[in-house]
């Protein structure tokens, strides 16, 4: 059944979208005469994110990275139980629905738990394998008889993303062979990189390289790579990250959260590589609101400057990171990312999308739509949200 909204888009056109299953249709001036009270915008794409992890939101707070996760986080999920990663699951994503993110790029465990839930609440999710030099042999092999004979149960909603976790969980060999396999089963690979200090230290240490340098030297990195927050890379590594084709997923809330540092944001974005935007778990951020990561992320940029040498220096740069620039990071570019023909509102596009009410105080006056959302706005100006043609409203937390 075809169905035809008004509203305002960015360009400041008020129009009448036709929504033809799936996929946005025609797009027309509008012929009311009436003054539109809704903006009809992309929805986000959370493209990091570990969703069954709601239950530990407020839980090992300010600590730094090392000690939350070995003495917190780690020990919490070896109790973690498969309803409680469904409850987890099911919070998440009604938390996202609530703030208008349509599809998001997991990394967790007991995954049949998530995909049960995302299935349930119609919108999509990219669910990754999660892969660490612990787990057992039969673990692995178990994994791998998993993807083989994998079929979504959504009809395209849902696809699977093999996700060593780090350099610092997995070793050359598991790297290697999970990233070979990946390819072999044509999914998509997500990694955490280049997150701390300690990290790189550590890899030139063992390697004699730094993080990024490491994994193109074993053939990992590829445009089928999405690579979690990517603070400590220098002008080479973003160089040789934007010659591969992989996309980035930058997470500032949980970076500033857990003190890992400043992203270097004029190195990435003078190097052309794909830039998405990422919320991280609750349990580092502690929400997953891709509205507030937008503004975070651009204020963050604009704050302090980043030096050649890799310093940084008081007083910023306004005119870095704009709205409409990290606002394309968490639609368009994520949806590139994820392989989701999504992120725009055009013709041939799913009809993956937000409505906004124009009357709610943030929004007026209305100098700049994209500057009111990115800046001024909060999930509760949003009215209603659509996935794949449909309202997935029934999650809105109001």
């Amino acid at each position: 059944m075809n169905r035809v909204l008004t509203g305002l888009l960015l360009n400041g056109k008020v129009v009448d979208i036709e929504i033809k299953g799936g996929i946005i249709g025609e797009i027309s001036p509008s012929q009311s005469a009436q003054k539109p009270e809704i903006a009809i915008l992309p929805s986000f794409y959370n493209t990091h994110t570990h969703a069954a992890m709601v239950p530990m939101r407020g839980y090992g707070d300010d600590k730094p990275l090392g000690v939350w996760l070995n003495e917190w986080i780690w020990p919490f999920e070896a109790k973690m139980t498969p309803a409680m990663i469904r409850q987890g699951s099911e919070d998440a994503v009604k938390e996202m629905i609530s703030t208008g993110t349509t599809a998001f790029n997991d990394m967790y465990f007991e995954i049949e738990q998530t995909i049960d839930i995302v299935k349930q609440y119609g919108i999509r999710a990219s669910i990754g394998i999660t892969v660490m030099d612990n787990h057992t042999l039969a673990q692995t092999e178990a994994k791998h008889e998993f993807v083989k004979h994998w079929q979504d149960p959504t009809g395209g909603m849902i696809q699977l993303v093999m996700a060593p976790h780090a350099i610092y969980t997995v070793g050359r060999k598991n790297l290697v062979e999970c990233a070979a396999f990946a390819r072999e089963n044509g999914i998509k690979i997500h990694i955490h990189l280049s997150e701390t200090a300690q990290e790189v230290s550590d890899c030139l240490r063992i390697t004699g390289m730094r993080p990024v340098e490491y994994l193109d030297s074993i053939g990992v990195l590829g445009p089928d790579v999405i690579a979690a927050h990517c603070v400590y890379v220098n002008r080479k590594e973003w160089d040789i990250l934007a010659q591969r084709g992989v996309s980035v997923s930058h997470c500032p809330c949980s970076n500033m959260k857990l003190g890992s540092g400043r992203f270097p944001y004029e190195l990435a974005i003078a190097s052309g590589v794909n830039l998405t935007l990422a919320t991280d778990g609750v349990s580092s951020n502690n929400n997953l609101d891709m509205r507030e990561e937008m503004k975070f992320a651009s204020l963050l940029a604009k704050c302090v400057t980043a030096l050649d040498d890799g310093s940084l220096a008081n007083g910023g740069n306004p005119e870095l990171l704009t709205a409409q620039q990290v606002f394309k990071m968490a639609t368009e570019n994520g949806a590139k990312a994820l392989g989701i023909n999504g992120g725009v509102i055009e013709k041939g596009k799913v009809a993956d999308f937000i409505l906004v009410d124009l009357k709610e105080l943030a929004m007026n006056p209305c100098h700049s739509l994209i500057s009111n959302w990115v800046y001024a706005a909060s999930s509760k100006c949003i009215k209603e949200v659509w996935c794949n043609g449909k309202p997935v409203s029934n999650g809105l937390i109001k």
